[in-house]
């Protein structure tokens, strides 16, 4: 395959392309193809925005019939009958059952940009800097998202102090017996603490990037109590967790919680194209026109694939079921290869269509998702060391490329795993027995 052009002109910023060096050409469902037409399943999907996989035919033909027609491509953030369609849909199919009153924001369509705007309404309306967020939170590498996002690798090249910022510990981090939120609470009432009143907290339920970790119902809903005690606003980030990745649309959906705002952006669109939105309880609502805008905040192709995805997928519960359904095939399998080896080897973390199976060490990890790339499956790590293999495919993946994706996952588990029991370095739970 040719690749001269981007070894030579190419940034070295580019990262996934080191992992999966070969030219793609086209997509369809849950496989991507290269120029070859040598076929991989992607558990991948554009790092969570292709919830309903490449170039679902669904959102397709609605595209190419707005397109057709000559519909309108840009427009700021004027009206459009591709806009109203969107907000229809979402007001209908997901805000209204739910009974949740929110006004919708469209910002420049990333999450970060979205993240940034929610950022900017908490510290305006509550008058105050401080914001708290979580180790290993992600929320995207524009300056502001930066600040309370926990991975030094991305910090590191920011170039500039970067303050108003809090980290605590999520949920887990000093032990499953140790509730967070309690020492959160601590520390916001004690005027001798040195954390400055905050005006708000950015949480992710599951955190993608920062390992697949998953806070508990019971946490969240304490984080809540936390927030209203101290008279913060919580803002929801659910740009990689939503859009049904944890079985439900919202990630929050079955917790009992109430976000002041939501992010969300990744697989909203449905179909890969650039969109964020951030919901803001209507007393937040409190921008001046233009106060906070770009060029790109009405992508009206985006409107389209998104009220399609929409009213195909959330109008009714079938789709919720079928996501935990093979959520559940997920767990099993995973179980079933973490309880293969001795020591800990494996574990794991997530909920939903958003798991991870947890390996000792990064290198480790990094050596799995290689074996399974020869196999041809695209699929990455996340987690500080790198050390979590990633499912972040389709949720409309097919029963048996699933179980075809978690064969080749175990089998190059085992490759890898092999070569580390000859070494002496571990053993499998069948040689101990024996």
């Amino acid at each position: 395959m040719d690749t001269d052009i981007f070894e030579s002109h190419e940034s070295e910023v580019m990262s996934y392309a080191r992992s999966f060096p070969v030219v793609f050409d086209q997509a369809k469902g849950s496989y991507l193809y290269d120029e070859t037409g040598k076929e991989y399943i992607d558990f991948l999907a554009g790092a969570g925005t292709l919830n309903y996989g490449h170039n679902n035919p669904v959102l397709k033909e609605k595209l190419l019939e707005y397109i057709q027609r000559d519909g309108i491509v840009h427009g700021l953030d004027m009206h459009t009958t591709a806009k109203r369609e969107f907000m229809d849909a979402f007001y209908e199919v997901i805000l209204k059952p739910r009974d949740m009153d929110y006004i919708m924001q469209f910002t420049g369509p990333t999450g970060t940009n979205a993240v940034e705007a929610a950022l900017k309404v908490a510290r305006n309306i509550k008058g105050r800097e401080n914001i708290i967020s979580f180790t290993n939170g992600f929320h995207g590498v524009s300056l502001g998202a930066l600040a309370t996002t926990g991975n030094s690798h991305h910090r590191g090249v920011a170039g500039v102090t970067m303050g108003g910022v809090t980290p605590m510990p999520y949920d887990g981090y000093l032990g499953d017996a140790f509730d967070t939120t309690e020492y959160l609470d601590k520390v916001l009432g004690d005027s001798s603490s040195g954390v400055d009143r905050p005006a708000a907290v950015i949480v992710e339920t599951v955190q993608g990037e920062g390992g697949i970790n998953a806070a508990s119902f019971e946490w969240l809903r304490n984080l809540e109590k936390v927030c209203r005690k101290h008279d913060m606003l919580l803002i929801l980030d659910d740009i990689q967790a939503g859009c049904g990745r944890t079985g439900t649309f919202f990630s929050f959906d079955d917790i009992g919680i109430n976000p002041d705002i939501i992010t969300l952006s990744k697989s909203l669109s449905g179909y890969g194209l650039p969109f964020a939105m951030v919901l803001l309880k209507p007393e937040l609502d409190q921008w001046k026109p233009g106060e906070h805008n770009g060029t790109f905040r009405g992508h009206n192709l985006a409107f389209v694939t998104a009220a399609a995805a929409l009213n195909h997928y959330w109008r009714d519960d079938k789709f919720a079921k079928e996501v935990q359904r093979k959520a559940d095939i997920i767990t099993d399998r995973f179980r079933e290869i973490a309880n293969s080896y001795d020591d800990h080897w494996f574990y794991l973390n997530g909920r939903g269509m958003m798991q991870g199976l947890v390996a000792r060490d990064g290198e480790l990890a990094g050596e799995i998702t290689k074996a399974c790339f020869k196999r041809q499956l695209v699929i990455e790590t996340s987690g500080a060391d790198d050390q979590v293999i990633k499912t972040l495919c389709p949720l409309t993946i097919a029963e048996e490329d699933l179980t075809r994706a978690l064969d080749i996952i175990k089998e190059s588990v085992a490759e890898v795993m092999t070569d580390r029991i000859k070494r002496g370095e571990a053993h499998s739970v069948a040689s101990m027995a024996s």
